[in-house]
């Protein structure tokens, strides 16, 4: 008979590389009895959890769903209620465009205990990585993270908003709307700000790819740079710092 409490920990895995995820997020992967994981995530991160865990994808790829949300919430809690403790792992901030929050709610309504695990967002870890501060002084004081496509598929309206700003720009899940995009700003005199774009951000198959408004859907398409990835609009694109490669300098034997 199981006397485990049900309960969901809804857990964020970083942007990509293996390291970049928190002790604690570690040790519920450790603790769990299911776990529910996303396309996103780096999957070394699964030698972490219990042989005794029971592992499901529940991704997305190639615009094929593995589960739609709502069975996903039913499985947190059928889940929980027959195994105990349910890790819900997405990439990056779970609370950063990852539905956690929604999840949690669903999983209160049945009575499940409910814990978040905050991760490393792309939005910053991703630019970080290619030596893009978003701010910087003298050239942005904020930055917007936005996301590129809302529910109904379409542009956000932030966008427009943040065009009109002289902010860092942080696009997530936008290149299917980069011609739109690249109006917006167009529209706004800003044909010569600069924009990065980062494919795999973080991981050693990351792809990056530098211009301006008006060159970077040329340059997208000579680096055949796709989803995932993300684009940074700014004067801080122009402000990379030198990094070495943390792949060569740290190493893990």
């Amino acid at each position: 008979m199981n006397i485990k409490t049900p309960k969901l920990t809804v857990v964020g895995a970083g942007p990509g590389d293996l390291d970049l995820i928190t002790l604690k997020a570690i040790k519920a992967i450790e603790s769990a009895d299911v776990i529910l994981y996303d396309a996103l995530i780096n999957e070394e991160l699964l030698k972490y959890a219990s042989k005794k865990a029971e592992l499901i994808f529940v991704g997305k790829r190639k615009g094929c769903y593995s589960f739609q949300q709502d069975q996903i919430n039913e499985l947190i809690v059928s889940r929980a209620k027959s195994h105990g403790h349910v890790v819900r792992l997405k990439g990056g901030d779970p609370f950063i465009f990852g539905r956690g929050a929604e999840e949690i709610d669903y999983a209160r309504q049945f009575g499940l205990e409910t814990y978040v695990v905050p991760g490393i967002t792309s939005a910053i870890a991703v630019p970080a990585y290619q030596g893009i501060p978003l701010t910087k002084r003298g050239a942005s004081e904020s930055f917007w993270v936005i996301t590129g496509t809302t529910k109904a598929h379409k542009l956000s309206n932030d966008v427009v908003l943040a065009a009109k700003s002289t902010a860092t720009v942080v696009i997530l899940m936008g290149m299917s709307k980069l011609n739109e995009i690249v109006k917006v700003f167009s529209a706004e005199g800003k044909q010569d700000t600069a924009v990065a774009i980062i494919q795999n951000g973080t991981t050693q198959d990351e792809k990056f790819g530098v211009g301006t408004i008006s060159t970077i859907s040329k340059v997208v398409e000579e680096k055949q740079l796709s989803s995932p990835a993300i684009i940074v609009i700014g004067d801080v694109v122009k402000e990379r710092v030198v990094l070495n490669s943390i792949y060569k300098d740290f190493a893990v034997a």
